[in-house]
């Protein structure tokens, strides 16, 4: 593949998480990974593909630890990280490691895009 249509399709990645279809971009970003193990590409091409693939794998935990702790906040006034991370992996589908789970909660309230307390291993609605 040559440069330019590396570029588009980086574009295209780009596009896709603006428009929130974090799973999508994640996908196209694996068969990007593997054309450049292959070409030699400019280093700030590398560069960008592994900085799109850091942020999607981000936003997508994001979203979807978003979407299960606003249904256990309706039912329930804290949750452990573990029992966090064991109903997205039931539910969800979705392994994360309990330390990256933490990092992502603590993005999302500096985001302001959820409103919590977090003490020790607990998570406070």
């Amino acid at each position: 593949m040559k440069s330019q249509e590396f570029i588009k399709k980086l574009n295209d990645v780009q596009e896709l998480m603006l428009q929130e279809k974090y799973k999508e971009a994640i996908l196209l970003l694996g068969s990007l990974k593997e054309i450049e193990k292959q070409g030699d590409f400019d280093y700030n091409l590398t560069h960008r593909l592994y900085q799109l693939d850091s942020n999607s794998h981000s936003l997508y935990n994001q979203q979807v630890i978003l979407k299960v702790i606003l249904t256990i906040s309706q039912k329930t006034d804290s949750i452990t990280f573990a029992e966090l991370n064991n109903l997205i992996k039931k539910q969800e589908n979705l392994d994360i490691d309990i330390s990256i789970l933490r990092r992502e909660i603590e993005i999302l309230v500096l985001r302001s895009l959820l409103s919590c307390k977090i003490e020790e291993n607990k998570i406070y609605f």
